[in-house]
Formats: C-alpha cells, structure tokens, sequence
C-alpha cells in the first residue's frame, strides 16, 4: 500500500519505548527517510550522547538536541526519532507542533525496565538505583507525553511491525499528516 507523508512523524517517549526500532519500521512501511536526532548529534560532535553530557553537561547537550531537532524538521517528511528527554523542552514541543505531528509511544514502567536496564548507554541510568531513576523520570516526563498529538500503546506482545502498523492507523486519522495513495 502506498502513503502520502504530509509532515514529519517525530516519536516521542521514555528511553527504551522503541522510537528508534519503530521509527525505522515505519519509515520502511511508508517509504519515508529516517532520521535519528541523537543519531545526527553524534555525529555532528564526533562522540556518544554519554561523552557530551559528561564533558558538556545536560543543559548543553538539550541546546544543541532543540537545534538539530528544528533543522531536521525542515527536510523532506520523514520519521524522525528523538531522544527521551527532548519533548520534554517548551520549544522543542512548539517546533514539533508547528513543523511536525509528535506520536508518544506509550510504553508501561515495567516494560521500559524490560527494554533499558542491562545498557550502559543511558546516562540518566548511571546511577546508585537505575530502576528508582527510571521510575522517577517516567512520574516526570509520562504528563508531558500526553500533550503529543497521538499517542500508540506499546505492549511487550507486539512486533516492531505490530507496533508501525498502529502508528500508522493513528496517523491516520490526520489527513493533515498521512494519507492512502
């Protein structure tokens, strides 16, 4: 089946809820281009997301992810991949909104705990208790997801094609954003 891809599809949610395995999914699904936010800051500056935040800092590396967010809704519509804590930023929610449509995946505690807890990669996690870090960022930032467009739940059952299958009924529903051919 073909689509037509008005605006950029830009996923939000916790570490560990599939913005990067869905989003190449669906962008494999619709025909689209893929793009990864972190994914394009790493290689911008030349180091992992972990090396930024220790030798920058958080509020540096959130000044230069609502850069490259805001560059990479200009191109071409596409599936774009944030990181967890992106959305999470007033400007960054604006941009998404005026440029793109922001689809939340859903995913519960317990299985995010499932997905991140034995990878090093999650600088947030690198703490005495990640399970109690990762509880307490989910009570943070699960409000704030809500305020995306759509949101798809994710469910440790589902495939990855399962769950771009549900992203694209959402969409959808916004003929301002995808439509059948």
């Amino acid at each position: 089946m073909a689509y037509d891809l008005k605006k950029t599809v830009v996923l939000v949610g916790m570490m560990g809820a599939g913005k990067t395995a869905v989003g190449r999914a669906l962008a494999a699904t619709l025909d689209v281009p893929f793009l990864d936010s972190d994914a394009e800051i790493e290689t911008a500056a030349k180091m992992s997301i972990a090396e930024i935040f220790a030798r920058d800092g958080e509020p540096f590396f959130r000044a230069r992810e609502a850069q490259v967010i805001a560059r990479l809704l200009d191109d071409t519509p596409g599936i774009l991949s944030t990181g967890g804590g992106a959305y999470m930023q007033p400007g960054v929610r604006a941009v998404i909104h005026d440029k793109g449509v922001a689809v939340w995946l859903d995913a519960d505690l317990d299985l995010l705990w499932t997905r991140v807890r034995y990878r090093n990669t999650r600088p947030l996690l690198r703490t005495p208790n990640p399970r109690a870090t990762l509880a307490e960022l989910y009570q943070a930032r699960v409000p704030v997801y809500g305020l995306a467009e759509l949101s798809v739940r994710a469910d440790k059952s589902y495939s990855l094609q399962d769950m771009a299958d549900r992203v694209i009924a959402a969409l959808l529903t916004r003929s301002d954003v995808l439509e059948k051919k």
